[in-house]
């Protein structure tokens, strides 16, 4: 009697383990029913092209758009950019230790070190930082599949604060679903909200309807993504090894183009990449206090061999010839790249020149080894100080106001084409592999200081011919705003970048939410 108790009961035990494989097997066929499982290959969804147009795309940020799968960069990203140094470095260490976590643990903490503290209201890098480092990761084959819909739909595991600028300003999603964080007396406490119930957040957007649907293949082993994908009537799929055959996005193929970026970091900061960063900055900080010494003590013809023996490369062009008027100096008009143009033409030209400044931070007035001379932003006032400084020598002005990062000139303000007919276009490029010596929200006197951190900066100095008599004010007969246009384009043809009508107001409302008033 006993043997069949135990025998029923072994039986009513396999029924129900076989019940639960059932159940489990009919939960993962459901998720891969009617799968097209070649992501890249989307060509035999052409058919459907009208059909897929009028659909609202749900695509899972991570894993359908971008080609890397490692969210440490981004963290990094933020633990130096809004947190500083010894948060950066924090992450940096700890990182290794729970790298073996589930992927949802390793995503909290990792939220916890960059966010805890952190004020809400001036944090800024979802939307002027992580946008540049997000568009150089998206994968071309999945780019185009999420943009032929006109309806777009984000879900990411990362916080909303660190995507939302991203996908709604340069993707054109309408509806983006991260983690909201948490917040106490204005500031993040490094926790993240409970996500939205998916029923309620769909129905707010597409109500009863279904929709169709993108998600990445790692998505899967989240509970949370087949009950948010569940809603959709059709799911396509894409593995790590097809991913790993994507192409990254080309720049020409940008939906919207990336002009302004802030932030130090110059590199993609992977965990190699970014110990790599640690092991350099202790003699990077000696080779910087080598370089600012030489170029602020020594004469040129003394502190340019050291430069060059410290890894600072230039060069340098001339297209023209010097002037014979003696009684008044150059205007020596330039794009503006970083705080250190002027001393940099002044190199170029071996002989000490006014530097002619919109915002310059008292700091770096002080340390400047040429003279340099503040402007108001009063048209009359400002003429009145050039004149008087071009009857003692040259001058160097930037009329973008504003430093650009990338390959774009800015709108040249016209006051410096009523001076003097005696104009020589100046055009400048840079280039940095560590940091940035530029930023809109951060400290502008370190700028020089990260500028001179980086390995071996390069600076290209290339002046031009002077102004044609005919293209001037004076002689020529032709308005400011001609004479700044005219400069702009010939700056613009040699350094192959495109003219743009943006101004320094236009950048510091993107990047910093103020008119970059000091």
């Amino acid at each position: 009697m006993l043997t069949i108790e135990v025998l029923f009961f072994l039986f009513k035990f396999l029924l129900r383990s076989l019940s639960n494989v059932h159940s489990s097997v009919q939960k993962r066929l459901w998720f891969t029913h009617d799968l097209q499982p070649k992501l890249h290959k989307y060509s035999s969804l052409s058919i459907k092209a009208d059909y897929l147009l009028n659909e609202t795309l749900v695509f899972h940020m991570e894993e359908a758009l971008l080609k890397s799968s490692s969210l440490f960069p981004y963290f990094m990203l933020v633990a130096f950019e809004a947190g500083g140094l010894l948060r950066a470095i924090l992450l940096f260490v700890a990182y290794p230790l729970f790298c073996f976590f589930s992927k949802e643990m390793r995503t909290k903490i990792m939220v916890f070190i960059c966010f805890f503290g952190i004020k809400r209201d001036r944090f800024r890098v979802g939307r002027s930082v992580l946008p540049k480092f997000f568009m150089e990761d998206v994968g071309y084959e999945g780019f185009e599949i999420i943009m032929r819909h006109k309806r777009k739909v984000g879900v990411s595991d990362l916080p909303t604060v660190m995507v939302e600028g991203f996908l709604k300003d340069y993707l054109g999603v309408d509806f983006v679903m991260g983690r909201e964080m948490k917040v106490a007396y204005g500031y993040f406490v490094g926790f993240m909200e409970e996500r939205k119930n998916s029923n309620s957040f769909l129905n707010e957007i597409t109500g009863e309807e279904k929709i169709n649907s993108l998600v990445g293949y790692h998505s899967l082993g989240t509970t949370f993504s087949q009950h948010f994908f569940s809603h959709c009537k059709e799911i396509y799929l894409v593995t790590r090894a097809e991913k790993r055959k994507w192409h990254i996005l080309p720049r020409d193929k940008y939906p919207r183009r990336l002009i302004f970026h802030d932030g130090r970091l110059a590199f993609r900061p992977t965990f190699s990449a970014t110990f790599m960063m640690f092991l350099w900055f202790p003699f990077g900080l000696f080779l910087c206090i080598i370089r600012a010494t030489a170029g602020l003590f020594l004469p040129y013809g003394i502190a340019l061999p050291i430069l060059a023996f410290t890894g600072i490369k230039g060069t340098v062009s001339m297209h023209h010839t010097p002037s014979d008027k003696k009684s008044r100096g150059t205007l020596f008009v330039c794009n503006h790249r970083t705080l250190l143009d002027p001393i940099y033409v002044s190199m170029a030209l071996m002989k000490p020149v006014t530097a002619a400044t919109y915002s310059l931070s008292r700091i770096s007035e002080m340390l400047s080894p040429i003279r340099t001379v503040r402007l108001m932003r009063d048209r009359e006032n400002d003429l009145r100080m050039m004149d008087e400084v071009l009857c003692q020598g040259d001058v160097v002005v930037c009329p973008e106001g504003t430093t650009c990062r990338e390959p774009y000139l800015l709108r040249f303000s016209p006051s410096f084409a009523e001076l003097t007919d005696d104009i020589v276009p100046v055009a400048l490029d840079m280039q940095v592999s560590m940091f940035y010596g530029t930023t809109a929200s951060g400290l502008k006197c370190l700028d020089p200081l990260f500028f001179l951190l980086n390995p071996s900066p390069t600076y290209m100095i290339k002046f031009l011919e002077r102004l044609p008599a005919s293209y001037t004010c004076g002689s020529g007969g032709k308005s400011r705003y001609e004479v700044a246009n005219y400069v702009q384009c010939e700056i613009g043809k040699a350094l192959g970048y495109e003219c743009t009508s943006l101004t320094r107001k236009d950048k510091y409302m993107i990047l910093a939410g103020n008119e970059g008033v000091i």
